[in-house]
């Protein structure tokens, strides 16, 4: 229909550039059609009578137009094309051979064997009779093939910007006057850069598309993203945020599992959502002990299911050997300390260190590596503190710390990265002076201004929405079920009013008075603060928990230890090495990072950083590069010769000074992502078309591309004219003119 109305097709349209053919100048077309429609309005003016206004202005700009439509063809309007010369120049013609492409999704043919198809049945001959064509198959690489019947479908990859590339690169001695890519735009790096494109441009080679397999899957379940942390303590409790959406089972059933290998760490049945909606579900697992996990999250098919290989993700999680220590200043004998300590003594991935005032000028120390350790008590120096990864303060007033141990214990939130805690008492939080000192910065509630905060008041806990999420308050896998656990556990004996939780801030958990005459306050709040986190519980009757329920029941200990290990978890070391993505899939750059500190915890710069990796048959030692937009920091892009798993130690010196060291794996896997995604990418292919000024073609429509790939500026060209003055949609319009006028003029009685 286009061609019959427009002469021509719509690539002879993308590619030409409008002209005029008649010598006169363009401004004098303008000054015709100006004044032929002031003659035309005097004359209807002149001639009105008792037409009205609405009447004349409309058979004015209808004859208007057809004088303007009449001008216009007398310029003789033209396209200006380029055109290849015949056996001149060389069509480039890209197959995809990716395993993406071995997919039957439209009858029972694979895709690869329809790409084949729409070649054999003519469009590859017409090329032939017009250039010299290659053909190329592409992959992770480009390689040039002399028969169809070297594809097979099997690369794990598709790199659709380095191939075009490479054409592009051949342009510069060699005639290519276009290229055609036949795929399904499953790219693994990402899409093509707008550094190719504008090559493209560059070299005006236009890039025609035929694309390949369905725009949606029928019946599919598809893992798109699974967030698990890269670093973890033995035996924590781990959340994987599995996101997946599916086509064609909503309203189903599915299950996803956690594995560590062929180990079941967790299961969990879900309902699945609306059709293509993301959908987000939560599964906790444990995460063992220390050594290097490789986690799979796995839904189970469905039946007739089209595509089993995205119904998996694998991601990398190191479980650190490392042990965290914690400082607990306690200022007075009590409940709370006592079981606090008793919660996490079998803890083997926490070191609790306490000190605990039992008399004005007297000290009990206790979890000290020496007798000299501590012996002042709390540290006085940035270095003896920082050493910490954690701070827990019980009731104790921050009088007792002078002004510098005060900032100290700021700067070990913000600059250190370290967790800090704060336990309810009578001498603790407002009660105890905190909120007039450096300190109440970094807490995650502004105190009140005033004292008897700590009130002898019984009240149940209830966890909040954040809190039913969180891995501090979660008792049970479920949240119903653990919702109700914390109605259950006994209630509290007091409760400190914390004041106002501030802007970021979360409450976990509130106490709600048990003689209903006073508001829930916030019990459990956590914030996150420059590196670090800090988190008042503002209660010292956490051990009744434990005291007045049966000594099988765990409730008080997996709170203590989920708390204490949110405060540490995250605490960094003076080097921290990591790398973006811990599992690579189909790609081969790692992109190493380090960040080094001095024993205060400042950037160090001036550092040497190596980064030793072994792996695959490599070992290798290599400089780490400084960032110089960010001090402290050290990267290194490493290119991983083959899949599989490799370890990284950094190491930092200043000098003949060990300034520390670290470890950390990832692993490179070919083959993955080619499983995701296998959709038809039209959006990529078209854009990809559009922005080369070539055209996009379904299989059915692809022997059109004979004729339109002759009309190009890239190769050798010669440019031709195109009359347009004698286009059908011309003529129809100048009788749909004049049909318009009749009938009014019939309508309104005039003829």
């Amino acid at each position: 229909m286009f061609e019959f109305l427009f002469k021509y097709s719509r690539t002879v349209f993308n590619q030409g550039n409008f002209v005029f053919l008649n010598s006169w100048p363009v401004w004098m077309l303008w000054a015709g059609i100006a004044a032929a429609a002031a003659g035309l309005g005097f004359l209807i003016w002149r001639k009105g009578g008792a037409a009205t206004p609405v009447r004349s202005v409309l058979v004015w700009l209808l004859q208007a137009a057809l004088a303007a439509l009449l001008l216009f063809m007398i310029w003789r309007p033209a396209l200006s094309v380029s055109t290849l010369k015949p056996q001149q120049n060389i069509v480039a013609v890209l197959v995809d051979d990716s395993s993406s492409m071995a997919t039957k999704d439209e009858g029972d043919a694979a895709r690869k064997d329809r790409a084949t198809k729409v070649l054999t049945d003519g469009l590859l001959q017409k090329l032939k009779d017009k250039f010299q064509v290659r053909v190329y198959r592409m992959s992770d690489h480009l390689a040039r093939i002399e028969g169809l019947d070297q594809l097979n479908a099997q690369s794990p990859v598709t790199h659709i910007g380095p191939s075009l590339k490479q054409v592009v690169a051949d342009a510069a001695s060699l005639p290519i006057g276009a290229m055609v890519v036949l795929s399904d735009g499953a790219d693994n790096t990402g899409g093509v850069d707008l550094e190719t494109i504008a090559e493209i441009r560059r070299q005006r080679i236009p890039v025609h598309t035929i694309g390949f397999g369905r725009e949606q899957m029928q019946r599919d379940i598809e893992i798109s993203n699974v967030e698990l942390p890269q670093r973890t303590l033995p035996e924590s409790r781990l959340s994987a945020l599995v996101t997946f959406h599916q086509h064609g089972f909503t309203g189903q059933k599915a299950k996803i599992t956690i594995r560590d290998n062929n180990k079941v760490l967790a299961a969990q049945d879900v309902t699945l959502k609306a059709e293509g909606a993301e959908q987000l579900e939560t599964v906790l697992f444990n995460a063992g002990p220390a050594g290097v996990r490789m986690i799979q999250a796995f839904i189970d098919p469905l039946p007739n299911e089209e595509n089993l290989r995205n119904n998996i993700v694998t991601r990398m999680v190191n479980v650190d050997k490392r042990k965290p220590r914690i400082l607990y200043l306690e200022g007075e004998p009590r409940w709370e300390f006592k079981f606090a300590r008793r919660a996490v003594e079998d803890d083997q991935s926490i070191d609790l260190v306490t000190i605990l005032r039992t008399a004005p000028n007297k000290l009990y120390r206790q979890g000290v590596k020496s007798a000299d350790e501590l012996k002042n008590g709390f540290p006085t120096t940035v270095e003896e503190l920082f050493a910490f990864d954690g701070l827990m303060f019980g009731s104790v007033d921050a009088a007792y710390l002078t002004p510098q141990q005060l900032q100290n214990v700021k700067d070990f939130v913000d600059r250190r990265g370290g967790g800090l805690a704060f336990l309810g008492g009578k001498d603790a939080l407002a009660d105890g002076g905190w909120q007039a000192t450096p300190v109440a910065e970094v807490m995650p509630t502004t105190l009140p201004d005033k004292k008897g905060t700590f009130q002898w008041t019984p009240a149940n806990v209830r966890l909040t929405p954040q809190g039913s999420e969180s891995l501090i308050t979660r008792l049970e896998d479920d949240p119903k079920k653990n919702d109700k656990r914390f109605e259950d556990l006994p209630y509290i004996r007091n409760v400190q009013d914390v004041g106002t939780p501030k802007l970021g801030a979360l409450v976990l958990a509130e106490a709600v008075p048990m003689n209903g005459g006073g508001k829930a306050l916030p019990l459990l709040i956590t914030m996150n603060y420059g590196r670090g986190r800090s988190a008042i519980f503002a209660t010292s009757g956490s051990w009744r928990w434990q005291m007045l329920q049966d000594k099988s029941d765990m409730s008080h200990e997996m709170f203590y230890r989920q708390f204490l290990r949110w405060m540490v978890t995250d605490t960094p070391a003076h080097v921290t090495g990591s790398t973006p993505r811990s599992l690579m899939a189909d790609e081969s750059v790692a992109q190493l990072r380090a960040t080094v500190k001095d024993k205060t915890f400042m950037p160090a710069a001036d550092a040497v950083v190596e980064a030793r990796i072994i792996g695959e048959g490599v070992t290798e030692t290599v400089a780490m590069t400084p960032d110089q937009g960010e001090p402290g920091t050290f990267t290194l892009d490493w290119t991983a010769p083959k899949q599989g798993d490799y370890l990284v130690e950094v190491i930092a010196k200043r000098g003949d000074q060990e300034l520390g060291r670290d470890a950390f794996t990832f692993r490179r896997e070919d083959g993955t992502a080619e499983n995701f995604h296998i959709e038809q990418n039209r959006a990529l292919l078209e854009k990809l078309s559009s922005e080369t000024k070539g055209n996009y073609y379904k299989p059915a429509d692809a022997q059109q591309l004979g004729e339109d790939i002759t009309y190009s500026e890239g190769g050798i060209s010669v440019r031709e004219t195109r009359d347009l003055w004698d286009m059908p949609i011309l003529f129809l319009a100048f009788l749909m003119i004049r049909a318009v006028e009749w009938l009014l003029r019939r309508k309104w009685g005039t003829i």
